[in-house]
């Protein structure tokens, strides 16, 4: 899990770094004023909805492994519970045996 972190700040690094050289390039670039602040609006429109888009998938992926999660851990505990009744109930007929 520790990698695939790693790979995602990696991955955040890059789309930053890629944003900032977009957008010097984009002042650079001859054109007029109104053209470049336009271009910027749609980039800056268009890099919110990806966030957007990638944001709501980490969510359900998120989600999908917390409730993984929790039916695994649920599944663990009704299989101790079942256990310690039948050690229970094993206890409980060796004694009234002796």
């Amino acid at each position: 899990m520790s990698s695939e972190s790693c790979s995602g700040e990696k991955a955040l690094f890059f789309l930053v770094g890629a944003a900032l050289g977009a957008v010097t390039a984009l002042l650079l670039a001859p054109r007029s004023g109104a053209e470049t602040r336009k271009l910027i609006a749609t980039r800056a429109r268009e890099g919110a909805d990806v966030v957007t888009t990638r944001s709501k998938a980490v969510a359900d992926m998120a989600s999908s492994y917390l409730d993984r999660g929790r039916d695994t851990i649920q599944h663990h505990k009704d299989q101790l519970s079942a256990a310690f009744e039948a050690g229970k109930q094993a206890y409980m007929e060796e004694k009234d045996k002796a």
